[in-house]
């Protein structure tokens, strides 16, 4: 935890703040640089990380937020699979 506060990060962004892209499953945010900051679902369920970082520069943010107010793992995915129908052409 101790090289987790020594990390220097341009803002902190409550995740409300964020977009969520379901497809992808992550939650990204724009960058002064033009890119966006981006961070996984499954990093921030895992509280591997609260760190979004700018694949383009060397810019990161810390996202605050909850927890028990992420969406539930793995619950969109398995669900668009059970509604998805084969096509036969």
């Amino acid at each position: 935890m101790a090289d987790e506060e020594e990390i220097a990060v341009y803002d902190e962004v409550e995740i409300e703040d964020m977009t969520f892209d379901q497809t992808l499953q992550i939650y990204h945010y724009p960058c002064p640089c033009g890119d966006r900051f981006e961070i996984a679902l499954a990093d921030l369920q895992d509280e591997a990380t609260d760190i979004a970082v700018c694949p383009s520069c060397s810019l990161m943010i810390r996202v605050i937020f909850d927890i028990d107010d992420l969406p539930k793992p793995d619950s969109d995915p398995s669900a668009l699979a059970e509604q998805q129908v084969p096509v036969v052409a």
